[in-house]
């Protein structure tokens, strides 16, 4: 198995991704050996009658103008994405889709579910590419990678580190999975479980996740690490900070409290605060 089709999900509005994050990820899917269809979303503005609002502030007016800054966008993101893309190898498509500002994460979600992996980048603002990250991960099926829009190089998935996070449930077992393509290309996996966090992960369980991977030849060792009191996002930080690793492995936990997403410390965390690229599944 490997990861060849791949998708980008671009930002447009209402600040387009910036052209590092793009040229990163093109060379994030260089690097994998697959190919990339970039997914564009040109906003659309619904507009109901109202006389005041059109004598006062001009409603229709101000709702083009919006959409035309999207679209002026779209083309932009997209125009480089093609160049690069192209320059590299790696280009398969691009999508240049329409939809209102509320469904534009449900929307990449779809779009996400017949590809192999699904990279977002996500700005230190987080505008709304985290709702995008978090609506792909719980209703695509699939893996998504995110990448800080900030971070100007191309992540190091062949002949890096990786973490997996290992606490023994459904949600992590199937990340490694995802990663697996990723993981066989590393130079080192290292198995993290983070211990006094949760009442499953304890002392020897990631013993079996790393003869998992070892069984795929993949060169591995095991890390457990306590709470020691802090937070699981301060725990992870500190671990990451001193390890340095290229990728992080994890699952992504989340249950709906009243029709709202309420989301595990670790997946919230990351979706804020990922200091690396985060591979996320559930």
């Amino acid at each position: 198995m490997s990861l060849q089709d791949i998708l980008l999900h671009l930002d447009t509005y209402p600040e387009p991704t910036p052209d590092a994050a793009i040229d990163a990820a093109v060379g994030l899917a260089a690097r994998l050996g697959g190919q990339l269809t970039a997914l564009a979303l040109r906003l659309s503005i619904p507009v109901r009658s109202n006389i005041l609002a059109e004598r006062l502030i001009g409603l229709t007016d101000l709702a083009r103008e919006e959409e035309a800054r999207s679209l002026a966008a779209c083309n932009h993101v997209l125009e480089r994405f093609k160049k690069r893309a192209e320059d590299t190898g790696v280009f398969r498509g691009t999508l240049l889709e329409t939809a209102g500002l509320p469904d534009f994460a449900l929307h990449v979600a779809r779009k996400a579910r017949a590809r192999d992996l699904c990279i977002v980048p996500i700005s230190a603002a987080l505008d709304g590419q985290k709702e995008v990250a978090e609506t792909v991960i719980f209703n695509s099926g699939r893996p998504v990678l995110l990448m800080r829009s900030e971070i100007p190089a191309a992540p190091k998935l062949t002949d890096g580190v990786a973490v997996v996070a290992w606490d023994g449930g459904v949600p992590a077992a199937r990340a490694m999975a995802d990663a697996l393509p990723i993981l066989r290309g590393m130079r080192r996996v290292r198995v993290l479980t983070i211990l006094n966090e949760k009442a499953s992960a304890v002392g020897g369980l990631a013993q079996d996740a790393a003869r998992h991977l070892q069984t795929h030849g993949i060169e591995t060792a095991i890390d457990y690490v306590e709470t020691d009191g802090h937070g699981i996002g301060e725990t992870l930080d500190g671990y990451l900070g001193e390890t340095r690793p290229d990728l992080l492995v994890m699952g992504a936990y989340g249950h709906s409290r009243l029709r709202e997403m309420v989301l595990g410390g670790a997946t919230e965390h990351m979706l804020r605060h990922a200091q690396v690229p985060v591979l996320l599944s559930h």
